[in-house]
């Protein structure tokens, strides 16, 4: 699969997004997109260069890698030459992607000078290729199957106690994969941040925390039950820092095995794009 086949999915997988925007909500943003250039004012401006460098590095990187390569978030590099422009770029960075970690911009914080200034950046690394994919995704697969599907659904298929992974391949880069499967990223999802409850009479229970209020918390536990327990029946509730996706070191699944898995988690991008490819 081509980097520029990657993200012109993640762009299709956006533009459905923010279509799917409440009526009152799009009619604002329609106005906003009518008002601002359509090309970046800034772009090839080596003073707005320098400036975007700096602001990505503080805003940007954490998610999308120091090189824009991607690491929670998706690549950028390959944004214009899947045919995605200045503009829808603008405006995925002003309005974020419903249902995803990019949240919209604050414009009383960030003015549409420095977006432009971020782009005008990004851009300049456009041009540096990423490495080819490797790996052998029908041995991924089976390595998926027989390790990960347990507590993750690929389809309607597999366990529900990690994140559906049916459109992984569209909202993660393979080195944020990787670390991930490898057990070096702390970052766990929303809804699925790990949590031990200990019981007044001593019974401890872990799994995944799905709600909580003042008074109660609901879990899904390791064998994929929702359990709902009032506080002041619980003697201890601890948000664990450990993830329970168990982390697969070089000694549980080799490079080459790794290698693999990554190809194939690199394929799943929903049914509806993998029909369009």
């Amino acid at each position: 699969m081509t980097q520029s086949t990657v993200v012109s999915a993640i762009a299709a997988a956006i533009s459905i997004g923010l279509a799917g925007a409440a009526a009152p909500a799009t009619q604002p943003r329609e106005a906003a997109r009518d008002a601002r250039p359509a090309k970046n004012p800034l772009d090839g401006n080596p003073q707005a260069i320098s400036n975007g460098a700096a602001m990505f590095r503080n805003r940007c990187a954490g998610c999308h890698g120091p090189d824009a390569h991607g690491y929670l978030g998706p690549d950028l590099t390959g944004f214009w030459a899947a045919g995605g422009t200045d503009g829808r770029m603008f405006d995925i960075v002003r309005s974020g992607v419903p249902g995803t970690e990019m949240i919209a911009a604050d414009p009383t914080r960030v003015f549409d000078k420095d977006i432009w200034q971020v782009l005008a950046y990004v851009r300049t690394l456009a041009a540096v290729p990423s490495a080819p994919p490797t790996g052998d995704a029908a041995n991924g697969e089976r390595i998926f199957r027989a390790n990960c599907s347990t507590c993750h659904r690929v389809n309607g298929r597999g366990g529900q106690l990690g994140p559906d992974l049916s459109r992984i391949g569209s909202a993660r880069p393979r080195t944020g994969l990787a670390a991930k499967v490898r057990g070096t990223s702390a970052f766990i999802r929303p809804g699925y941040e790990p949590v031990t409850l200990v019981t007044r009479d001593g019974e401890r229970l872990r799994g995944v925390r799905k709600n909580e209020d003042e008074f109660s918390i609901q879990i899904m536990d390791m064998r994929e039950r929702l359990q709902g327990y009032l506080k002041s029946t619980l003697a201890e509730v601890t948000l664990d820092k450990q993830s329970v996706m168990p982390a697969y070191g070089s000694d549980r699944l080799p490079d080459r095995d790794l290698d693999d898995l990554l190809r194939y988690l690199s394929t799943l991008r929903g049914a509806a794009e993998a029909a369009t490819r």
